[in-house]
C-alpha cells in the first residue's frame, strides 16, 4: 500500500480493545483516556470555578454594604405604647381583716380549739384516748390500710404538720372526729387526702352524699355491718372534706345503723367552725 494514502485523523482512530463496529465511548469531547473508565464524571473546568467564586465574594460584599449603610442612619424611634399609664391607688389601702374573719390567722392557733364540741349527752373521752387532744404521726398512719407504705408517703412523711382529734361516745354510739394539717409547699395535699378517702370508701357497699359548701366533700353510711364472732355487728359511717390546708376526717361506729342526719349535720357543723 502507497505511503501517500491519507491518514485517519488519530482522534478519530478506535481505541484498543473496541469491537469492530461498535461506537467507543469519548471523554470530554474526544476518546477516554487509557486506564480511565468510559462513564468517569467530567470534570468541572476552571471557569466554573472562578464564576461561583465570584458570587460567593459578591455576596459577601453586599451583606458588608448592607450594614455599613444601615450603622451609618439614625435610629427610627419606635411608636408609642397603646396602654395608657396606670394609676397607683392613693391612701393606704384596705383595713386587714379581724382575727375572727381572718382563717389564717385561726387555723395558725391551736388547732384543738377549732374542733367541734360533743353534743349534749355524749361523754368527752378525748384525754383518755390521747391525752392532750393531738394524734401522733405513728398513729396517724396506722389509721391506714398499709400503714407502713402510709408513712413513707410523700404525704404522711413530708407535709403533714400537726393533727388534732376529739372523741366521745353515747351508749355503743363512738366517734371521732379528726382535724389534720398540712404545710401545702409542693401541692395542695389536705385536697388529695380527701380525695383518696373518698375514694376508697366508695368502692365499699356505701350510701354516699356531698357535703354541701365543700366541693368536694362526702358523707358515706356503709351498707353492712363488720360481724365478728361473739361480737355485737357494727355499723360505720364516715366524711370526709377539706379546707385550705386542713383536711377532716369524720368516724362513727354505732352497734346500731347510723343515721345519715347524725353525720350530715356533724361535719356541717364542724366545717363551719373552720
Amino acid at each position: 500500500m502507497s505511503d501517500d494514502l491519507p491518514k485517519a485523523p488519530e482522534e478519530a482512530l478506535p481505541s484498543a480493545g473496541a469491537a469492530p463496529g461498535e461506537p467507543e465511548a469519548t471523554h470530554a469531547g474526544g476518546p477516554a483516556p487509557a486506564g480511565e473508565p468510559a462513564s468517569a464524571p467530567r470534570r468541572r473546568g476552571r471557569t466554573a470555578t472562578l464564576i461561583a467564586a465570584a458570587a460567593a465574594l459578591g455576596l459577601v460584599g453586599g451583606a458588608c454594604g448592607g450594614f455599613l449603610v444601615q450603622a451609618d442612619r439614625e435610629p427610627t424611634a419606635l411608636p408609642s405604647l397603646t396602654q395608657p399609664e396606670l394609676k397607683q391607688a392613693g391612701g393606704e389601702g384596705p383595713d386587714p381583716l379581724p382575727a375572727a374573719q381572718d382563717r389564717k390567722v385561726r387555723t395558725d392557733g391551736d388547732l384543738r380549739d377549732l374542733l367541734v364540741k360533743a353534743p349534749k349527752g355524749a361523754k368527752d373521752v378525748t384525754s383518755r384516748v390521747t391525752g392532750d387532744g393531738w394524734m401522733e404521726m405513728p398513729e396517724f398512719a396506722d389509721t391506714f390500710e398499709e400503714p407502713a407504705d402510709a408513712f413513707s408517703d410523700r404525704v404522711i412523711g413530708s407535709q403533714i404538720r400537726r393533727i388534732a382529734v376529739a372523741y366521745w361516745e353515747r351508749g355503743h354510739q363512738f366517734t371521732e372526729v379528726r382535724l389534720a394539717q398540712f404545710r401545702h409547699e409542693e401541692n395542695l395535699e389536705a385536697a388529695v387526702l380527701t380525695d383518696r378517702q373518698n375514694n376508697f370508701t366508695a368502692a365499699e357497699p356505701v350510701d354516699s352524699w356531698p357535703l354541701p359548701g365543700t366541693g368536694d366533700g362526702m358523707v358515706h353510711v356503709l351498707s353492712r355491718p363488720e360481724r365478728k364472732a361473739g361480737y355485737l355487728p357494727v355499723y360505720e359511717a364516715r366524711a370526709f372534706a377539706h379546707r385550705g390546708d386542713i383536711s377532716l376526717q369524720i368516724w362513727i361506729t354505732d352497734t346500731r345503723p347510723v343515721p345519715k342526719k347524725t353525720i350530715m349535720d356533724l361535719a356541717e357543723r364542724q366545717m363551719e367552725r373552720l
